[in-house]
């Protein structure tokens, strides 16, 4: 992993956790117990501060930012996928930010909520808990049934126990050991 401390900010960063190595984590972020953070995702607490809460995971190449006045709050077992791009916002917990998802600053998603892949989240967009939300803009397509928070559950704990695995077994091999 690689770690930034920025003037006096440093990352704080449970001993659970897995931090990819390939993954930036800057400044005032704080990880807590069995997060994770993979391969090429990018933490960048320069301006306000990044917190991403217990058993949630940020997916390969994902990018969370701030603006200063807009920190950004990841609750407790949230799945942010793959090359999203969280700016400044507050996600609820047990939510599940898709694939190439953006969320603006200032946005609040409730919680066990799902954010399709690839929707925008416009600046200051609120959201109550358990809802389907996709497009650009986005809006709030129907409410979750306990099939689908169940599945979302599901996917949080998935990315705890692949954490767990990567931070026991996963072994560099190769010229660049």
């Amino acid at each position: 992993m690689t770690l930034y401390q920025l003037g006096a900010e440093a990352p704080q960063i449970d001993a659970s956790a897995f931090v990819a190595d390939t993954a930036n984590v800057i400044g005032k972020v704080t990880l807590h117990e069995n997060t994770s953070v993979w391969f090429g995702a990018t933490l960048r607490g320069d301006n306000e501060r990044i917190t991403v809460g217990a058993n949630s995971n940020v997916q390969e190449g994902a990018v969370l930012h701030t603006d200063p006045g807009y920190p950004l709050d990841v609750g407790q077992n949230v799945t942010i996928g793959h090359q999203a791009m969280l700016h400044g916002c507050t996600i609820g917990d047990g939510s599940l930010i898709g694939i190439q998802a953006v969320v603006l600053n200032g946005a609040r998603i409730g919680r066990n909520c799902l954010v399709g892949a690839g929707a925008l989240v416009t600046e200051g967009k609120e959201f109550p808990d358990n809802m389907l939300i996709i497009g650009t803009p986005a809006k709030a397509v129907r409410p979750l049934t306990a099939d689908d928070i169940t599945r979302l559950q599901g996917n949080a704990l998935n990315y705890v126990q692949r954490g767990q695995l990567f931070n026991t077994q996963l072994k560099k091999i190769g010229q660049d050991t």
